[in-house]
């Protein structure tokens, strides 16, 4: 199997070639990345979408530019790729691929909101009455949405505990496997809807991302109004955007909805991508699922989005939610995987729930010969607390591991 990092790829990214220089728009590969302003030949757009750090010009770009740059790259690379070009990713900088505009996350997968039902809701009914009609999601932190490689710190916040809230390091990080895309072309207006035609328009590529969580955090606020401070602290997502256009041989038929989604979910294309996902905990994998098993689609995600009237604009980041299948083995976060710490994995002979510090997650994402590259991360122990809060911490309970 090749690396999947071919001429039939060629995903995008922002690459320093040290850490003194400035970064630079590139596609990869193989194992180098490729200054796209360094090329020779036509291109087929105008020099300034690509003289930049990132992607971030192009996005704004009509999507028809997207596609006759993607054809120039390919006619250049066949026709012999200038050394002045070539950037070692050995020992080069990876940079955020796009300024990320905003960012929201969807509950995208059936039996990831199945498991966490009864997890949490073990006497009810594990999805709540919208949840086959309306895509959920919520609005994340931008500005904490970091490239792949750097450092998770762990957060402090309050959580629940015998006899009332306690503040400090969470006891419950936790990991979830993501698929997110970004939008690109004009902003839309204030007002202004997306149809499903339009929507699959406005996709211009996806990133494989961990949605990092503090469950004993998210807990003790979700609420009445979803996720906060559990979630905010860090999201990661893959330093290469793999365009929709590569993907295109990937689409599967979506999988049925029961019972159908109004008519503005449905009055348009609905498909999957058939992305071959895994994560892996200090060497070792814990989990391995499919994309093409999510609930909603990514234009039905887009189109939903939109349909109040609010704002798309290029560089928005939307993330699917956590990506879990039927069977064992196949859940995208710990949570589901240990049963909320009832079930603890075997991690080197050793029994693991959530997340320790010093751990190294690594989440990869393939479709037959493309490759979406990996997310990772080491987590790093909580920022000290001053000392009046922790002294008053010293005589407060520890909050349950298993929350």
């Amino acid at each position: 199997m090749s690396d999947g990092f071919g001429i039939s790829n060629l995903p995008y990214g922002s690459v320093q070639r040290d850490a003194s220089s400035e970064p630079r728009l590139c596609v990869r590969l193989h194992d180098d990345a490729i200054e796209l302003a360094a090329l020779d030949g036509d291109l087929g757009v105008d020099r300034e979408l690509i003289a930049a750090p990132n992607l971030d010009r192009l996005l704004a770009a009509d999507p028809d530019r997207w596609r006759e740059l993607r054809r120039g790259v390919q006619r250049c690379v066949v026709a012999g790729i200038p050394p002045a070009a070539r950037i070692p990713l050995a020992g080069a900088v990876m940079r955020l691929p796009f300024t990320v505009s905003d960012y929201v996350d969807f509950y995208s997968s059936l039996e990831h909101a199945s498991n966490l039902g009864r997890i949490f809701r073990p006497d009810a009914e594990p999805l709540l009455p919208n949840w086959r009609h309306v895509p959920i999601g919520y609005h994340g932190r931008a500005g904490t949405v970091v490239v792949s490689g750097t450092p998770i710190r762990r957060p402090n916040g309050q959580r629940p505990a015998e006899g009332g809230p306690v503040f400090g390091p969470t006891q419950a990080l936790d990991i979830e496997l993501e698929l997110a895309f970004v939008t690109g072309g004009p902003p839309t207006g204030l007002g202004e809807t997306l149809g499903m035609e339009r929507a699959a328009d406005r996709i211009f590529g996806f990133v494989l991302m961990n949605d990092w969580s503090a469950r004993d955090i998210q807990r003790w606020e979700y609420v009445p109004l979803g996720p906060f401070l559990g979630k905010s602290f860090a999201t990661s997502i893959s330093g290469w955007v793999v365009a929709l256009a590569v993907l295109e041989p990937y689409r599967v038929p979506a999988r049925e909805q029961d019972p159908p989604p109004l008519a503005y979910l449905r009055a348009g294309p609905r498909w999957s991508l058939a992305i071959d996902l895994q994560v892996e905990l200090n060497g070792e994998v814990v989990s391995e699922t499919n994309a093409s098993g999510l609930y909603w689609t990514a234009t039905q995600l887009l189109t939903h989005a939109a349909c109040n009237g609010a704002v798309i604009r290029p560089g928005d980041l939307f993330a699917s939610g956590t990506i879990s299948g039927e069977r064992p083995g196949s859940e995208g976060s710990l949570i589901e995987l240990t049963r909320n710490g009832e079930r603890p994995l075997s991690i080197s002979g050793q029994p693991r729930t959530f997340l320790a510090d010093g751990d190294r997650v690594v989440l990869r994402g393939r479709a037959g010969e493309v490759a979406l590259g990996e997310v990772s991360a080491e987590i790093l122990s909580a920022q000290e607390l001053p000392a009046e809060i922790r002294a008053a911490e010293i005589s407060s309970p520890p909050a349950s591991s298993g929350h």
